[in-house]
């Protein structure tokens, strides 16, 4: 009977020790599998941020020129615009003119600056040198370091012209101008009133851009006839962006041009006939 309880111990502890043995590989295994499976980390991609070129007083069109030259233009040539064109116009728009403040090229109620700039930019149409071309998206424009940052990767053109009531120029221009509103940057000081504040605003940063462009003898036009939601989706704006502006931009096939002899000699004969 002893010898059967050693026997029988025996056995036990040796079935004890296979199972041991079987069960820690099984574990082994598993552990080795989920070890060697690294974590699924989320990506976060950063977006293309561009330098533009700087500010530059060399168009060569004094301001009375570009007054007088200023028309709303719809007809554009199929040719790329300069880096330094685009560089230019946004910084008529918004740029920094007052190093202490911050204060920009156009006037605004408490420096509450409501304004947001986008600029929506065809494949191939804003040249940086010869054959290269700056990647067709919308872009943000940041007044502070005079840079755009890309908010969507593709030519817009055409949704954007489909958001503007089917207006083709916006599909035929090169770039184009979107200025939202931030109306609580301004009402939030002013109250109510400074909803006006903000789009007398608007008609300045327009009025810069026209003169802008007459100065390169670029063509523009403004357009407020768009519905607001799809233009706002168009060109990835926040949700508390809101469009005013939509102004494209391109060579003109007729750049309008006077002089002030012209001026003169329609004011005499006006005179004239009064």
């Amino acid at each position: 009977m002893a010898l059967n309880k050693v026997k029988l111990r025996r056995n036990f502890l040796k079935l004890l020790g296979l199972g041991t043995i079987i069960l820690g590989g099984i574990l082994s295994f598993f552990a080795k599998d989920i070890l060697s499976t690294k974590p699924s980390l989320p990506t976060t991609t950063q977006p293309k941020t561009y330098m533009l070129p700087m500010p530059k007083f060399s168009s060569n069109m004094m301001l009375e020129k570009a007054l007088a030259c200023r028309r709303s233009i719809r007809d554009y040539l199929d040719v790329p615009i300069p880096l330094d064109a685009l560089s230019m116009i946004l910084w008529a728009a918004q740029g920094v003119t007052e190093f202490n403040y911050g204060f920009r090229t156009c006037p605004s109620a408490g420096g509450t600056y409501p304004l947001e700039v986008y600029a929506v930019v065809g494949k191939e149409c804003v040249m940086i040198e010869d054959g290269k071309f700056l990647p067709e998206g919308s872009y943000k424009y940041n007044c502070k370091t005079h840079s755009i940052t890309m908010v969507k990767d593709q030519d817009l053109r055409e949704p954007l012209s489909k958001a503007s009531l089917g207006q083709y120029w916006v599909r035929d221009a090169r770039i184009n101008i979107v200025v939202c509103a931030v109306y609580e940057r301004t009402t939030g000081r002013y109250g109510d009133r400074g909803y006006k504040y903000v789009y007398m605003e608007d008609g300045h940063v327009g009025q810069n851009i026209y003169l802008m462009a007459a100065a390169l003898r670029l063509g523009t036009v403004a357009i407020g006839a768009f519905y607001d939601d799809e233009v706002k989706n168009v060109i990835g704006a926040q949700d508390n962006e809101h469009p005013l502006y939509v102004m494209p931009i391109g060579v003109p096939r007729h750049f309008y041009e006077i002089n002030e002899a012209d001026i003169s000699k329609y004011y005499t004969r006006i005179r004239g006939q009064q």
